[in-house]
């Protein structure tokens, strides 16, 4: 009853728009649907998307690969708006999600429902190169987790990401950008949120999470804000490289990857420790070159959760370092060929060991990153798991 009320709801919304606004001219990729007002006072662009998924394994055993699982599924299917309201320095940006794993994690701190909403914010540009941002989004984390999974190189994010990616929270954040001379731009982040991850509903069980972010373009911007997209589709006529490095704390964090992972539960209530999570980053493009670098660290500062007698709960922070490399190079033809290596080695606390995959993909641009289909095979070798093959097909619509 819930899901189909949403969707009412959208496609009401979306029909009154249609009544009482002017229609301009639009193409595919640019929004199915784009709208103005008549006075100029607000502006709505509809874009859904969908991403379809099939991924088939293979065990290692005893030095043979047998076939494990095959399974096909609709990875996202998401609802997006934006625009502005009243002025064009107010804008603002609403996301849902429809799919099953865009909307898991129900728990009794977001009242037990799904997790619809992924993106709720308002952007102010307030004064000059600053913005206020106040909603729930993306925090500026590691820059594979700010890009919309709509517009990665291959089917999916590394194992940097899915480990120690800080993901969304609701809260504040204040941006600035600024050239420093030249081509040379510095941009600033600072976000101020509430902790517990998106959605949650029932309060702030621990501290507040703080993240800082800087990132400095040397040579200047990316063309078609090619900085937070994956590959290079826009073939930089000259070099292009962005650096980014970005610090988070999260005071008494209650979840086992700071705004992720489970609650970690005591026989008193909650366990609490201060949990540190810092990226290092690196981005650059050139005539159909990309290369993309990134490097993870989590620590906490009592990582393994105890009851009030002293006796372990079972629940653990996961601590440890993680690298990510990938490159790829476009042909004329628009297709991409991309290799990607990402390792992990966790802490004696979260159970030591390493974790290594080895992907190679290619990826067939029809018009962008909007419509594209998508292959990859990865190896994966982990201590104390079996070696795996994993081979993954898809089709990426984004209107």
């Amino acid at each position: 009853m819930k899901f189909n009320a949403l969707l009412l709801m959208a496609m009401l919304c979306i029909v009154s728009i249609v009544k009482a606004q002017e229609i301009s001219d639009t193409k595919f990729g640019k929004g199915m649907f784009n709208f103005m007002a008549k006075d100029s006072s607000f502006s709505v662009k509809f874009a859904p998307r969908f991403q379809f998924r099939t991924n088939t394994t293979w065990m290692n055993e005893d030095g043979h690969y047998q076939p494990g699982f095959n399974n096909m599924l609709i990875r996202r299917a998401r609802l997006k708006f934006d625009g502005f309201a009243f002025s064009p320095k107010l804008e603002y940006k609403l996301e849902l999600g429809l799919a099953n794993r865009d909307i898991a994690g129900a728990n009794e701190f977001n009242d037990n429902t799904p997790n619809y909403i992924l993106d709720a914010v308002i952007k102010w540009h307030f004064y000059k190169n600053f913005e206020l941002w106040v909603g729930q989004t993306k925090l500026p984390g590691n820059i594979e987790r700010v890009i919309s999974s709509a517009d990665l190189q291959l089917i999916d994010r590394s194992i940097l990401n899915s480990r120690f990616n800080i993901d969304r929270d609701i809260g504040f954040q204040i941006r600035h950008h600024a050239k420093l001379g030249g081509n040379f731009m510095i941009r600033e982040i600072f976000s101020f949120s509430q902790g517990e991850g998106r959605n949650v509903t029932l309060g702030n069980i621990g501290g507040h999470q703080y993240t800082g972010r800087i990132e400095a373009l040397p040579f200047g911007s990316f063309a078609s804000k090619g900085d937070y997209s994956e590959g290079d589709l826009a073939r930089e006529a000259k070099p292009k490289l962005m650096v980014g490095f970005t610090y988070n704390f999260n005071a008494d964090a209650v979840r086992t990857r700071s705004g992720l992972g489970s609650y970690m539960i005591t026989d008193e209530g909650f366990y609490m420790t201060d949990i540190t999570t810092i990226f290092a980053d690196a981005a650059f493009k050139y005539n159909g070159i990309s290369f993309l670098g990134e490097y993870a660290y989590r620590s906490a500062a009592d990582p393994i959760a105890v009851n009030a007698d002293g006796t372990a709960t079972g629940a653990k922070v996961l601590e440890g370092t993680a690298f990510n490399f990938q490159a790829g190079y476009l042909l004329k033809s628009n297709y991409e060929f991309i290799g990607r290596y990402s390792t992990i080695a966790y802490t004696e606390v979260s159970g030591g060991g390493t974790q290594n995959e080895y992907t190679f993909g290619i990826s067939k641009y029809i018009v962008g990153h909007k419509l594209k289909i998508q292959t990859d095979f990865t190896y994966s070798e982990q201590d104390k798991i079996k070696d795996f093959l994993l081979w993954s097909l898809g089709f990426d619509l984004h209107f």
